[in-house]
């Protein structure tokens, strides 16, 4: 043999030795499940986060539901209440001829402390700046004061919240 034949021949030895090892088809497997477990797991996160935030927003609805329900029950006694307070305001003053009686009284406490725990609270608006996304104004008055000028100087319907959400704007009067 010569030279040339014999580099030929060890190329072919080289070559003939140089087979695929009969790991590399596991090898590939193994990276085809790999990628396959990676998309499995970010559909399973995806899958998961989206189903918290379903859980989240039915709780929020349904305490939205029961908010709401509230809501219209009180919207319904509100007129009660507002006739509560005139009463209540008549009997303050020395010189009317009818009184709060002691029972009278007492209801009318226990009844606004049981829808204060609820979450329904009286608007405070006298005295206060007028303000067209909290108080809804009926009359504006001309006033020499100049520190009551824009000032709400009288309520004629008191407003009312429900768990910091105005459930009836107060119907003032402002100072002009």
């Amino acid at each position: 043999m010569n030279k040339k034949e014999n580099i030929d021949n060890n190329k072919n030895k080289k070559g003939a030795t140089k087979r695929k090892s009969p790991f590399s088809k596991y090898k590939k497997e193994l990276e085809e499940k790999n990628e396959q477990l990676k998309e499995l797991e970010d559909k399973y996160l995806r899958l998961f986060a989206e189903f918290e935030n379903y859980k989240k927003r039915v709780s929020k609805e349904k305490n939205d539901l029961i908010n709401t329900a509230s809501e219209n029950i009180l919207n319904a006694i509100l007129p009660v209440l507002d006739d509560f307070d005139r009463a209540k305001k008549l009997s303050d003053d020395e010189n009317s001829p009818e009184h709060f009686t002691e029972g009278v009284s007492l209801v009318y406490d226990k009844l606004f402390s049981i829808l204060g725990s609820r979450g329904l609270e009286k608007m405070n608006s006298l005295d206060q700046e007028f303000d067209p996304e909290q108080h809804e104004a009926v009359a504006e008055v001309p006033v020499e004061d100049e520190s009551k000028k824009g000032k709400i100087i009288d309520v004629i319907e008191n407003g009312y919240k429900l768990n910091g959400k105005i459930i009836r704007y107060p119907k003032v009067v402002v100072g002009k």
